[in-house]
């Protein structure tokens, strides 16, 4: 089981688990904060609506498309 940094917390969670549903189990789900400050959450879930960018490991990624792994760093804030 991997552990993850979910903006600076660890969680563990099960192999295959996606960058979005670790966010969705750590707490609100949400991935950004949009321009007008409202946090924004996945969409779709398949990787057309951009809506839950994020940053993994010092790059701009997709959340649902992208399968946590050990050590990852994920940050939702800029």
């Amino acid at each position: 089981m991997p552990d993850v940094l979910l903006d600076g917390r660890t969680l563990r969670v099960t192999e295959g688990t996606s960058v979005a549903a670790a966010l969705a189990l750590a707490g609100d789900g949400c991935t950004r904060t949009s321009v007008s400050g409202q946090r924004r959450a996945p969409l779709c879930g398949m990787g057309i609506c951009q809506e839950c960018r994020v940053t993994i490991d010092g790059r701009r990624r997709l959340a649902c498309q992208t399968l946590c792994r050990e050590g990852m760093h994920v940050e939702t804030h800029p």
